[in-house]
């Protein structure tokens, strides 16, 4: 199994947590893995983008190559669109609908909206809502990574282990909370297996 993932957004929305939580689930499954973080201006809002390389055999590159990626997981929207040269023609584009208005000319979300639909295969979901019904708002990276996992190739469990990794110093209630978002995001995705 190989799987090239791009991972978008804006500074601060969890896009380098995501990267660890499957980081950690493919080394838990013995396989490789190569990742390569480009930060912008992340703490003023800017786009944050990471090259996640995950595969049962070893890698030579950590960057994606232009028209590769198996997945694009988005925490906002236009970011999606960013990275679509990216995009291998049987990949996947799983984001949020609901955007990050970090720039006065922000395009019309329907415009935006449209544009994903045309992906053939796509995941757009209101994580921002599905986060808040889990217990927090500041969970929507998790319901996206859930969003994404069916088609991660790899055991939902080896995520849900992660997360208990990940956020267990911080308590159990954080770990339960972070469980039943990414279970939330796997629950709407199901729709599209």
């Amino acid at each position: 199994m190989k799987k090239d993932i791009i991972l978008a957004g804006v500074g601060g929305q969890g896009i380098i947590s995501i990267a660890a939580i499957i980081g950690y689930a493919a080394l838990e499954q013995g396989m490789y893995l190569k990742q390569s973080e480009i930060h912008g201006m992340s703490q003023r809002g800017g786009d944050v983008m990471s090259n996640l390389r995950i595969s049962h055999d070893e890698i030579a590159s950590d960057l994606i190559p232009f028209g590769q990626a198996d997945m694009i997981i988005s925490i906002e929207p236009l970011e999606s669109l960013r990275y679509l040269p990216y995009l291998s023609p049987t990949g996947w584009v799983i984001t949020n609908t609901q955007p990050f208005n970090n720039i006065p000319n922000y395009p019309d979300m329907d415009l935006i909206k449209a544009e994903i639909g045309k992906v053939p295969h796509h995941v757009a979901l209101d994580a921002d809502a599905a986060a808040k019904e889990a217990g927090s708002p500041k969970v929507a990276n998790i319901v996206i990574l859930g969003a994404a996992s069916p088609f991660l190739g790899m055991a939902y469990e080896k995520l849900e282990d992660a997360i208990r990794f990940t956020f267990g110093k911080k308590g159990e209630s954080v770990v339960a909370l972070n469980l039943k978002a990414l279970q939330a995001g796997r629950n709407f995705a199901a729709q599209y297996i």
